[in-house]
């Protein structure tokens, strides 16, 4: 066979029952919200993420990752981990009354978008008997609590990313390993923290993305993969009562992109990779925007490979917007081929055929195989690593047809 189709994640898998119980049993700094790091914790840590490199390489995946294992989680059903880490590595965050989960209604208004809580998206008002019960869709928890922007916001992580990019480098060290890939939140992202400081809502992300861009800079220079997260790409939309128009929403969007492009201002775009998604909870998901409206603009992204939902059964469709789309020359895309929504294991035929559907219309090197979203805290973990395998058949599957 003289080529194959490379396999990776899209970032959170599961962690080790150790690792949730130390998790659960770290206290709070004095602010209310910045979980407390000890030695014993750290070292537990550089343990877990050795092992879990050595079950992503046993697995057959050939870009791995950390797990985000060294992001701050509580639960083992934790979906703001990949988001609420950030509150730990940004000064200028306080808790306060008023916060992005609890705050009275937004309305939007035409040229206006504004972003209202995330107890009032509009997939929650359509359905809200079944948000109701919780045996219906699981809410899962947060991390922390989720403070405001209070104050002037800057950087302050550089110890925990140092830490996770040294328990990963060992990691891949101990396994063979050439390079992996470590996440971290886009400014629009983190921007739905409650903005109560700066004058505008531009103020408000172009200071997340100059925060940031240190965190994005240490992980390139450590020779390491950076993966930008960013759900508020697609996932914003629902966040907006009424209804925006497409226009509206993408001038929205398209200001958050700019403030990404600077953050990653001089970074090499084949060691970075760029993931939207349209937001990891188990809910009908019928008031996405889709797919065609914002392909654009996550390709105005200065990455070198896109990540985006494709098992998805309210998204699995669109990947025939690439018959009309031109994907850049020299970038790649990472559609995700196994579902993180469904406690369904796809086969790997099924994979198969996923694969081979993009490869049909960008060309079988441009294809690497993903999940659609983070798998740790979404699915049971046993279910998780079957996922994982069906992954990597799918794409040996793939890969013997497309390559020979």
């Amino acid at each position: 066979m003289s080529g194959r189709i490379e396999t990776t994640t899209a970032g959170s898998l599961p962690r080790t029952a150790e690792l949730i119980a130390a998790n659960r049993a770290r206290t709070f700094a004095d602010d209310g919200f910045t979980l407390q790091r000890t030695p014993e914790f750290d070292a537990l840590v550089a343990e877990a993420v050795g092992g879990l490199v050595a079950r992503q390489k046993d697995a057959g995946l050939t870009l791995v990752g950390d797990g985000e294992f060294g992001k701050a989680m509580s639960s083992a059903v934790d979906y703001g981990a990949w988001w609420s880490y950030s509150f730990q590595r940004v000064s200028g965050l306080s808790l306060t009354e008023e916060n992005a989960l609890n705050q009275a209604p937004v309305r939007a208004e035409p040229g206006n978008i504004r972003l209202t809580s995330f107890s009032d998206r509009r997939d929650r008002g359509a359905f809200a008997e079944a948000y109701a019960d919780a045996a219906t869709i699981p809410t899962g928890r947060v991390a922390t609590p989720f403070p405001s922007a209070t104050g002037e916001l800057s950087y302050i992580g550089h110890d925990a990313v140092a830490a996770d990019i040294a328990n990963l480098k060992a990691a891949l060290a101990a396994n063979g390993l050439e390079t992996g890939f470590i996440t971290s939140i886009a400014p629009g992202s983190a921007a739905r923290v409650l903005n109560q400081h700066y004058a505008t809502d531009r103020d408000y992300v172009w200071a997340w993305a100059a925060a940031l861009r240190e965190e994005y800079t240490a992980i390139i220079e450590a020779g390491l993969v950076l993966q930008i997260d960013d759900p508020s790409l697609a996932e914003n939309w629902d966040q907006i009562n009424p209804e925006p128009s497409v226009d509206d929403y993408r001038a929205f969007s398209r200001e958050h992109i700019e403030a990404l492009n600077w953050a990653l201002r001089d970074l090499p775009q084949d060691r970075i990779r760029y993931h939207l998604c349209w937001g990891s909870w188990h809910g009908p998901h019928t008031t996405d925007i889709e797919f065609r409206h914002i392909i654009d603009l996550m390709l105005e992204v200065n990455a070198g490979a896109y990540s985006f939902e494709a098992a998805n059964a309210r998204h699995e469709h669109e990947w025939k917007l690439w018959r009309e789309v031109q994907l850049p020359a020299g970038k790649k895309v990472i559609p995700g081929v196994v579902g993180h929504s469904t406690n369904v294991v796809e086969h790997p035929e099924l994979v198969a055929d996923r694969i081979e559907a993009f490869a049909s219309v960008v060309g079988p090197d441009n294809v690497i195989a993903s999940t659609d979203c983070g798998l740790g805290g979404r699915v049971h973990p046993q279910i998780a690593w079957a996922k994982i395998e069906a992954l990597t058949e799918g794409a040996r599957i793939a890969s013997a047809r497309l390559f020979g």
